[in-house]
């Protein structure tokens, strides 16, 4: 599992746009975005650097946590 801080989002829709497009990237089994935490747990074998330009896409910040 890994773990980025995401910032940036500031309501619900937010959390859905992000959890989309990290489960939309290649590798990712489940994605689950936390709100008032900002934390986006990843399952699947997807590389960082695409979980973090998926999440950039989208106008959000994201770093591993």
């Amino acid at each position: 599992m890994r773990s980025l801080k995401v910032s940036g989002m500031t309501c619900n829709n937010c959390v859905k746009h992000v959890t989309h497009a990290l489960e939309a990237v290649p590798g990712v089994t489940a994605a689950t975005v936390e709100l008032e935490s900002g934390v986006a747990r990843i399952e699947g074998d997807a590389s960082l650097e695409a979980l973090v330009a998926a999440v950039r896409e989208e106008g959000y910040d994201a770093a591993a946590v």
